[in-house]
């Protein structure tokens, strides 16, 4: 099942199919790691559910919502 990273719940886990979005922004999350292939489990949403703080290749990121929303995620079951 796919679907985009803003739309997980906490403790969810999946994999990165595509990298959509604007020039900027995909270059930005691209230098962040958030590439095809890498897992992301999603560890925190703030009350009002922006930012999102991930787990990807090892260490913390956060993300925008608007950011999250560029990207398309295999879930894991």
């Amino acid at each position: 099942m796919t679907k985009l990273l803003n739309e997980f719940s906490v403790g969810e886990r999946g994999v990165i199919k595509t990298v959509s979005g604007e020039g900027k922004i995909r270059r930005r999350l691209f230098d962040m790691g958030v590439t095809p292939g890498a897992e992301v489990l999603l560890r925190k949403k703030a009350p009002l559910g922006d930012p999102l703080e991930l787990t990807i290749r090892g260490y913390e990121l956060t993300l925008r919502k608007t950011e999250a929303a560029c990207v398309l995620m295999e879930v894991k079951e």
